[in-house]
């Protein structure tokens, strides 16, 4: 595998993990200390930022899970991947969305997200 492939995959781990002192630290190991996260629902900086956003939406998607789908696209230190949240085993996504991350000696510095399909 990769590095970039891995670090996305462990990037939607961190999305994913719903301990939120585990997740906190995923935060920090992952991402730069002032790490910038903008998509349409919001942004936010920091490690404080970021992880207070994933906590926002964990509250709101309690069961579902991000998945890549697809390859992971990149070159120099950007890449970017498509993912899907639903319920596991779910025919159908909920919700599907295309994010670019940059990284810096190994730590994502940047998310860019955009969401191409939404619940309801």
């Amino acid at each position: 595998m990769s590095d970039i492939k891995q670090t996305v995959e462990q990037y939607l781990g961190v999305w994913n993990e719903t301990d939120p002192a585990r997740r906190r630290e995923l935060v920090e190991w992952l991402y730069t200390e002032d790490v910038t996260y903008t998509d349409p629902l919001g942004a936010v900086s920091g490690w404080d930022g970021l992880d207070g956003f994933i906590a926002g939406a964990r509250q709101q998607l309690s069961g579902l899970v991000f998945s890549l789908a697809g390859e992971v696209d990149a070159h120099h230190d950007i890449a970017r991947f498509t993912w899907h949240l639903g319920t596991p085993g779910a025919a159908e996504p909920l919700a599907i969305g295309f994010d670019v991350v940059t990284v810096e000696n190994g730590r994502i510095s940047q998310v860019l997200g955009f969401l191409d399909k939404l619940p309801g």
